[in-house]
């Protein structure tokens, strides 16, 4: 059979997203698919439907990518929604994640195994953790902030508490289960050991078999053990060990009832604070450490989904990870089931590039290998000679495109999508506000300039709510409202991905004996300043090489850096302008220069969800001249869009994307295309809308609550939450 050739991606003509949840699940989908084709859709576009939290309304907090959700209907409701697309010759647009997991749920297997086994876990390699933390405290371990309080106060109240489950030991803080590393079962299990023997008798076999299995656990190999064959037989002896137990403790009424009361004795007495000791102690000896999840902004030591706690990040560059949470993905796209793909946030990735196109090639492999393929050519051969294939079809022609993937990428002002992606384009947020800016009257853009500075200025110096005291009274920059929120979020919110790009950047500076005097501190500071001036979300460095373009968007920010901070030496901002230019002193050996490359793919997966938390979660909701200009992908800035700028952007993205998809409203959309149309009207009314705010602002005046020596809400506050009523049409 010959499989030789390329293979031409279904392109989608009209696309419409299901929203799958608890309360909409694959048979609800089914049932409306006729109505969809009715509308013109040919292709439905699915939020992610690979398990996830138990829960879950949107489905982007996945436990467990290889297996469908059962909560939405499970394989059977699947293949019915699949049997009704096929029908009608329907396409399916799939989402998936492939930035991070849910790490707030025991059923995630990967997340749970790393926490029981540290970095000897078979599962270790899939997050993005820093064991060697120059925080003593979490040398080798992990940091869980998800205490409502100080541990210690967690620990006395009792809400943290022991329990034994088939064989292995946990440790519960209200519903969130945190597994104990094996070696310190015994922790439990010899505590107060001779009320056993003499309930039993030291000559018991059951009682032997306790001691057998303690001894048993006395001799694994310490979670920190670095020798293969020694994490091997880690791994396999306390499963057996595990195993033992249970059955001891099922067949045994006296083994059962000791266990259940050192259990009772771990768990501590209320208003005791010194029977809490052995729980303590028990804790300290853990692969994690559970804190308060305020701690979480200075010591947090594995990377998240932004700054969300829940959400750990994957390394998805590790090819064994991509393989093992695709799995399914891969399948659906064998069975002609997915006929495209929806890529959330690839700028969390560290090298998009190269994730994108390893996902090419694989599905040029799903889609070229049928099972009956496969049976006629012998399996992994029938893969090897796809491979060869694929590397000759792009040697030939480097941009080949397989499979139709989008990705949501957010442009910056002026940027345009990677060339180098293999994908059709985006999802559509950069059309979203191109059409939304027709629809404002950008020739009232000085008015509405004059009318927000008028209403938010106030005589006293009361601080409003997210702007700094230098800015009260004065017209708003947007500009320099971002980039104080960015700098907020790199000191705040996260505050330790910084310090640890700054210790990265510090083991830099000592090589060479003209940078080694750098203090860390200073090179903390200029890392803040640099990434709170950079103009896009990140740049794609990915080897010794830079691009034109990531060479101008790092020259552009460090030039800004040096002349807000004066004060600073400017040879510090040149040596974090020489690393992240790759500009290499000449007698590196190849090591430092892989030490340098690590660092520059670090600080380019930080910038982004600066500029995301800082730009789309803060500065949105603070510069407030016309809030339907404050959308994911907006540039508020820019009072609308002329209508010859409008056609020359989609003849550009005709010519450069033209199967990019295009919307007006997404699920991450700040507000519906019916709220955003009705606010745009404020822009060609600007006397009307004046007179309005200032009499609303009168009748109001007197329900306002002065909280701190604040009225509140502040003015600022106050002429947002007027568009919005606007908006709702009230």
């Amino acid at each position: 059979m010959d499989i030789k050739g390329v293979i031409e991606p279904r392109i989608p003509v009209s696309t419409y997203r299901l929203q799958l949840s608890g309360g909409f699940k694959f048979s609800d989908a089914a049932a409306i698919v006729p109505y969809l084709n009715a509308l013109g859709i040919s292709d439905i576009y699915a939020s992610p439907y690979l398990r996830a939290k138990s829960g879950s309304a949107h489905g982007y907090d996945i436990v467990d990518p290889t297996v469908i959700s059962e909560e939405l209907g499970g394989e059977g409701e699947y293949e019915l929604l699949i049997r009704e697309l096929k029908k009608i010759g329907m396409g399916q647009i799939m989402d998936i994640v492939p930035n991070h997991m849910c790490a707030a749920s025991s059923d995630n297997i990967y997340w749970m195994d790393m926490l029981e086994n540290g970095e000897n876990s078979q599962y270790a390699h899939f997050f993005d953790i820093n064991w060697n933390s120059t925080n003593k405290d979490l040398e080798h371990k992990i940091l869980i902030p998800v205490l409502g309080s100080q541990y210690g106060v967690t620990l006395e109240n009792k809400e943290l508490q022991i329990a034994f489950e088939e064989g292995a030991f946990f440790v519960y803080y209200f519903s969130n289960k945190y597994p104990l590393t094996p070696l310190t079962y015994r922790n439990i299990l010899s505590y107060d050991i001779n009320k056993l023997e003499d309930a039993i008798g030291k000559d018991n076999n059951d009682f032997m078999e306790f001691l057998s299995i303690i001894t048993a656990i006395s001799n694994l190999p310490s979670y920190l053990e670095t020798d293969e064959g020694k994490i091997i037989e880690r791994t396999r002896e306390k499963e057996i060990i595990k195993k033992r137990l249970n059955i001891l403790y099922n067949e045994c009424v006296e083994v059962k009832s000791f266990i259940n009361t050192n259990i009772s004795v771990f768990n501590g007495v209320s208003g005791n604070p010194r029977s809490f000791d052995l729980l303590d102690s028990l804790m300290r000896d853990q692969v994690y450490r559970l804190a308060f999840w305020r701690v979480a902004t200075e010591e947090i030591n594995y990377r998240r989904f932004f700054d969300i706690n829940d959400l750990a990040a994957i390394r998805m560059e590790d090819n064994d990870v991509l393989t093992e949470t695709h799995k399914v993905v891969f399948r659906l796209i064998r069975e002609g089931k997915v006929t495209g793909l929806r890529i959330d946030h690839p700028d969390g990735l560290f090298n998009p590039v190269e994730y994108f196109r390893r996902l090419q090639k694989r599905c040029y492999i799903e889609l070229k290998i049928s099972d009956y393929e496969k049976t006629v050519i012998g399996g992994r051969k029938a893969e090897d000679e796809l491979n060869k294939e694929i590397e000759a079809i792009y040697l030939s022609n480097p941009d080949y495109k397989a499979f139709y993937i989008v990705g949501e990428k957010i442009f910056s002002k002026n940027e345009t999508m990677p060339p180098n992606w293999l994908i059709s384009g985006s999802t559509g947020y950069a059309f979203l506000n191109s059409v939304n800016g027709i629809f404002i009257d950008t020739e009232n853009a000085r008015r509405f300039d004059e009318l927000y500075s008028k209403f938010i200025a106030v005589e006293d110096n009361s601080s409003f709510t997210g702007l700094s005291p230098e800015l009260i009274g004065k017209r708003l920059s947007f500009r320099e409202i971002m980039y104080e929120k960015k700098k907020l979020i790199t000191q705040v919110s996260m505050s330790s991905e910084i310090n640890t790009l700054g210790h990265y950047l510090k083991d830099i500076s000592v090589i060479d004996r003209h940078t080694r005097d750098f203090t860390l501190n200073s090179l903390i500071k200029v890392i803040t300043e640099v990434i709170a001036f950079f103009p896009v979300y990140r740049t794609y460095i990915s080897s010794y090489e830079v691009t034109d373009t990531d060479r101008k968007y790092i020259k552009y920010a460090i030039a800004r850096a040096k002349r807000r901070n004066l004060s600073i030496s400017s040879t510090i901002f040149d040596f974090l302008e020489n690393v992240l230019l790759m500009k290499f002193p000449d007698d590196y050996s190849e090591g430092d220069k892989v030490r340098w490359l690590g660092f520059v793919m670090k600080f380019q997966q930080i910038t982004g969800p600066v500029m995301a938390k800082g730009l789309e979660d803060t500065a949105f909701y603070i510069y407030n001249r016309l809030t339907s200009l404050n959308e994911v992908g907006g540039h508020p800035e820019d009072f609308g869009t002329h209508l010859s700028e409008f056609h020359k952007r989609n003849i550009e993205s005709h010519n450069y994307q033209p199967y990019a998809l295009i919307t007006t409203s997404t699920h991450d959309t700040k507000r519906g295309e019916d709220t955003r149309a009705r606010i745009n009207v404020l822009s060609e009314i600007p006397g009307e809308w004046e007179k309005l705010i200032l009499r609303l602002n009168k009748a109001l005046e007197k329900n306002k609550t002065v909280i701190d020596n604040k009225m509140l809400p502040d003015r600022n506050d106050e002429y947002r939450l007027y568009q919005t009523l606007a908006g709702v049409g009230l």
